[in-house]
């Protein structure tokens, strides 16, 4: 899939390549944050994976590992996207179909208008967490409890009406590919996306073998600095119980250079996995043909099918230099993904440190990435 190679023969002013890794060592460095794994591909070269900082909050710089995944938080969302795109190419579901037509005990509370398309770009209304998320996860409920809880809820506004970040529409997408597969969400995944493109250290959820033995893979997870509201708690970031959960909205683990394969393959048209019509309906702008939606989200911060476009006037995540053409996500854990068609080039940040809503720091970081683009 990669060839390494030095950053010139890879596309990159090799100064100012340099300085990228210099900023992200020496932010680990100065612990504002505990680690940082960077890979940027142009085309098939990279400069390979560069990691920094620490595997365990408690390590000293320097100490994280060769081979470190990370709880890369909602970038699982666009990928839990594609993989229910499949289920489109196949003839299986419409993106115009209810929700209910699949889940029909979701047809309640002003609910049974929201669609499959809905739920991918955000307009459906649900909420981003349920109003009892704290008591579920004490409680280490699993993804049927998130489900019912989002079936109850009564929507913020009627579907294609407004835009609202909504992580529990990603829990009902997961739901209907449960149902429409037979089979698990985090099963899907891995059959359809992770094992044609032989990433190994890929998982929505840990699977419970990663946790046995003296070499278990679940060492290979950096930890997470967790915020104020997750400390003291057995089902943080960091705990297996999250691990191990397999959220559609934010439980994927993986590497920088598997997420880079991920990248890759939208950019080269699906390759062949998925449709070469799927992608560009996937990353173009799904809000620009829904006209009860205010122009101001349909013009200024468009979302694709899973995917957030690039949204030029707001410096928070993606940073200020990407082109227009520019789509990806980011995720809590202080992670970050985009892809851009224009210089057919992937970036991959992956921290251990929370920031949103600006990422104050992964903002900075894509943008020194993006200058260094030769």
């Amino acid at each position: 899939m990669f060839e390494s190679c030095d950053p010139q023969t890879v596309g990159l002013d090799p100064k100012r390549w340099q300085a990228v890794l210099d900023l992200a060592d020496g932010w680990c460095r100065a612990d504002e944050l505990p680690s940082i794994g960077i890979f940027v591909a142009r085309g098939n070269r990279t400069t390979g994976t560069h990691l920094f900082g620490r595997q365990h909050l408690g390590g000293n710089p320097g100490t994280i590992r060769d081979d470190a995944m990370f709880l890369i938080a909602s970038i699982t969302k666009p990928l839990v996207a594609m993989s229910g795109l499949l289920l489109v190419e196949r003839g299986d579901v419409r993106l115009g179909d209810r929700v209910s037509r699949y889940v029909p005990e979701f047809a309640n509370n002003g609910k049974n208008g929201i669609t499959l398309r809905h739920l991918m770009t955000h307009t459906s209304g649900l909420p981003d967490m349920l109003p009892e998320n704290r008591e579920l996860r004490e409680a280490g409920a699993g993804l049927d409890a998130f489900v019912s809880g989002t079936c109850a809820v009564t929507p913020e506004f009627p579907p294609g009406r407004g835009v609202q970040y909504q992580s529990m529409g990603f829990a009902m997408l997961g739901e209907v590919i449960a149902r429409v597969t037979g089979m698990a969400c985090a099963d899907w995944v891995r059959q359809e996306l992770c094992d044609p493109l032989d990433l190994d250290d890929t998982r929505l959820g840990a699977p419970p073998g990663w946790f046995d033995g003296e070499s278990a893979v679940a060492d290979r997870i950096a930890e997470v600095r967790t915020p104020p509201e997750q400390e003291g708690v057995d089902w943080n970031w960091n705990q297996r119980y999250w691990r191990m959960l397999g959220a559609p909205w934010g439980g994927m683990l993986t590497t920088p250079r598997d997420l880079a394969v991920l990248g890759r393959m939208m950019l080269d048209g699906g390759q062949g996995l998925l449709s070469p019509a799927t992608v560009p309906a996937a990353s173009r702008n799904q809000l620009a043909a829904m006209k009860d939606v205010p122009e101001v989200e349909r013009r200024c911060r468009p979302w694709g099918l899973g995917w957030r476009l690039n949204w030029p006037t707001t410096s928070a995540n993606f940073g200020d230099l990407l082109g227009p053409a520019s789509y990806g996500h980011w995720g809590a854990t202080g992670t970050l993904l985009w892809l851009d068609p224009d210089s057919d080039t992937v970036c991959v940040i992956l921290t251990t440190q929370p920031q949103e809503p600006r990422g104050t720091w992964i903002s900075r970081l894509s943008n020194a990435i993006a200058a260094s683009l030769a």
